[in-house]
């Protein structure tokens, strides 16, 4: 069954036995590898070979090495079985722990986000792991990490996306992808918002203090990396996505996590001429008792 999650378990706490599903176990291993699931295989490799079509031969045989090994394939392939994704298209994103992909489904234009399985950088991440409630008691094994981010992620955008924040809508997660919502038009992926000239800088910056009062009192999460590099321009309004790190209100460094969310967003303000104390911003966000900013 595809690693999906409800709302109502979005606050369940997860431990190894229930988050970590690999259907890489030996005996699947074997069932995936028999011959009549090579053409499949076969299949999926010439959608993402015809993706990269406009990639160097060396370069583009490396990034498809890195990402679609044999454990991604499956994983993909056990999203196409359930119906998830019907066709995997091209790539719009490439980062240091995951690619992200334009695919097709059921449900129209997704993005497939697939992170890294042999990426050390995840190590670095542990600290917006370990002290979040929703995750105790997990392994160090970087498998296992990739799978905790990608069900923590996937859990993130639930929290938010059921507050009335604009994330992608998530669709699906399982092993080391997630599928989600595509933010865009005609399988061009939307800008980030550091790439965009504002006519009302202003009105966004509220906006989007607004959407941080609501990540922090509702969906009680701290982004933890709330910047213009994580916020996308789309149909002329901001969409925040990359919530993977995005902590628990519970979590011991929350509070410090939120500060500097604030602090990034009212330095880019000002980076558009925006004049907006500092302050301002920050009580707006934390009290309970205000209401949202008329954009």
């Amino acid at each position: 069954m595809t690693n999906e999650v409800d709302d109502d378990s979005v606050d369940t706490p997860i431990s190894d036995d229930d988050n970590i599903e690999f259907t890489g176990a030996a005996t699947q291993l074997e069932w995936m590898d028999q011959p009549r699931h090579e053409q499949i295989f076969r299949d999926i490799e010439e959608q993402i070979n015809s993706g990269h079509a406009k990639t160097p031969d060396r370069s583009g045989r490396k990034v498809l090495d890195s990402v679609f090994d044999h454990s991604t394939l499956m994983a993909i392939y056990k999203l196409m079985q359930d119906g998830v994704i019907e066709q995997l298209n091209h790539p719009i994103a490439r980062g240091k722990e995951a690619h992200v992909y334009h695919a097709t489904g059921p449900q129209g234009a997704m993005a497939v986000k697939i992170f890294h399985t042999t990426n050390a950088v995840f190590k670095n991440l542990l600290k917006y792991i370990e002290g979040d409630p929703r995750f105790t008691g997990l392994k160090r094994k970087h498998r296992d990490l990739v799978t905790i981010w990608v069900r923590k992620e996937m859990r993130n955008l639930i929290r938010m996306h059921r507050e009335g924040v604009r994330v992608p809508e998530p669709i699906s997660a399982y092993q080391n992808v997630l599928v989600m919502n595509f933010i865009g038009e005609d399988g061009r992926a939307a800008p980030q918002i550091r790439h965009v000239e504002l006519e009302n800088p202003e009105t966004v910056v509220i906006d989007l203090s607004n959407m941080l009062r609501l990540i922090w009192q509702k969906s009680e999460l701290a982004h933890a990396d709330f910047s213009e590099y994580n916020i996308l321009w789309h149909q002329d309004e901001p969409w925040v996505i990359d919530v993977g790190q995005a902590v628990s209100g519970r979590h011991p460094r929350a509070e410090e996590y939120l500060v500097r969310d604030i602090e990034k967003l009212h330095s880019w303000a000002n980076r558009q001429g925006v004049t907006i104390p500092l302050e301002d911003i920050a009580l707006h966000v934390v009290d309970e008792e205000g209401m949202g900013w008329d954009v």
